[in-house]
């Protein structure tokens, strides 16, 4: 089971390398590794096994935190609508590709974190608001999805991180609040 002591935190050299591609068929280690992720952020949502465990609440988590460089991200984006409280996007994803982007960009609001960074950093970080990706799942299947808003900013947060980009190396130092017109703001 993985906890906070198998993140790793900003500074650790693997955190700024590109990750290598992961290769299909799949070894049962990664997928093993992925299902570890996957119910790492189950875990990291759920207030009673968070407080247990210590872990901080995250939504997504990249291979390269752990210390391992493989293109592997797993999501647990939990839902807003308290009518249908499963989560909108729950999945581990293999060798993520953004195939194209919006031409409109947005942000968070409340800017992004990170479980590598354990400081606040304040500014706004702006990315695509929507994306078309490509990944592979568990089973070596091609699958395409097209996400938008806090999905597509939780995805290009952690595909950066296979890229071996932080989120703060996208907020604008000199004024880290400006934004161009335009910029969809999502509270």
């Amino acid at each position: 089971m993985i906890t906070m002591e198998d993140i790793i935190r900003e500074g650790h050299p693997t955190l700024r390398k590109v990750a290598e591609e992961v290769q299909f068929p799949l070894s049962q280690a990664d997928i093993d590794l992925g299902h570890e992720m996957l119910e790492f952020l189950q875990n990291s949502q759920d207030p009673v096994k968070a407080e247990e465990l210590h872990l901080r609440g995250g939504v997504g988590l990249a291979a390269p935190q752990l210390d391992i460089s493989k293109r592997i991200i797993a999501l647990h984006v939990p839902s807003n609508d308290p009518e249908n409280p499963e989560p909108t996007l729950s999945t581990v994803m293999y060798n993520p590709k953004i195939l194209s982007h919006s031409v409109q960009d947005a942000c968070l609001g409340e800017g992004e974190g990170c479980l590598s960074v354990d400081r606040e950093v304040p500014g706004y970080v702006v990315r695509h608001a929507r994306i078309t990706l490509t990944y592979y799942d568990e089973n070596g299947k091609k699958q395409k999805k097209r996400l938008k808003n806090y999905e597509a900013i939780v995805v290009q947060h952690e595909i950066d991180h296979l890229n071996g980009v932080m989120f703060y190396d996208h907020i604008n130092e000199g004024n880290p609040f400006a934004l161009k017109e335009g910029v969809l703001v999502i509270e």
